[in-house]
């Protein structure tokens, strides 16, 4: 284990939280990391431009960009805008398979992939949507409709660490539609049990054929 150090609050016995970042910084390279080693290490600040950053960012795996103002003061339990976060998702086209009633159309879309001739899915999602996106996306589900399931591992038996998963007693509330829809939609990761975190619609692809949306 390492233990990342970015900033220091109290210095030999003073407080130093009104004194700004770039100042704090300083204290904690020029006069405690030196005394301190392994697992002890300096979170660096990263001189680079926002686009090297997001490329690094994507090549390694990493979930984003954390960013705080040089001159900013330690504020204990203040949400200011001295902090900067962003980020950095990974997207790809899935099979909508249904969705979730909602009090006009829908509350969240259901969707896959396919692994062979098997629809596998993925997860479910109520972010991304304007007004206008769903009432399109409604209309198209009203030619689509039918009563079986088309994902092939559902129910499961548990509903997930995030409450992705779908279970038989949380499927009684699912509307299904046959498989021919496919979407853009972003996400932060996978999940060990292969669901999606933090999934978001984007659009609808008609350049797709749903057979060619896949794991990537």
């Amino acid at each position: 284990m390492v233990y990342f150090v970015f900033d220091v609050v109290i210095f030999a016995g003073e407080n130093v939280m009104p004194e700004q970042l770039s100042v704090r910084r300083d204290l904690l390279s020029r006069h405690v990391l030196p005394r301190l080693g392994e697992p002890i290490r300096e979170s660096s600040q990263l001189n680079a431009s926002l686009s090297d950053l997001i490329t690094a960012v994507k090549t390694h795996g990493f979930e984003g960009i954390v960013a705080k103002r040089l001159d900013s003061r330690y504020e204990p339990g203040q949400r200011s805008g001295a902090w900067r976060k962003m980020r950095i998702n990974q997207e790809q086209e899935f099979v909508i398979g249904g969705y979730t009633p909602g009090p006009r159309n829908f509350d969240a879309l259901i969707f896959g992939y396919y692994e062979g001739d098997n629809l596998l899915y993925a997860a479910r999602t109520r972010n991304g949507f304007t007004p206008a996106s769903r009432a399109e996306l409604y209309r198209r589900f009203r030619s689509l409709e039918t009563s079986e399931c088309p994902f092939v591992n559902l129910p499961e038996r548990r509903g997930g660490r995030w409450g992705q998963g779908l279970t038989a007693e949380k499927m009684k509330e699912c509307r299904w539609r046959h498989p021919v829809l496919v979407a853009q939609f972003e996400f932060v990761e996978w999940t060990p049990n292969g669901h999606l975190r933090h999934s978001k619609f984007i659009g609808l692809r008609e350049d797709k054929d749903p057979k060619e949306a896949r794991r990537e």
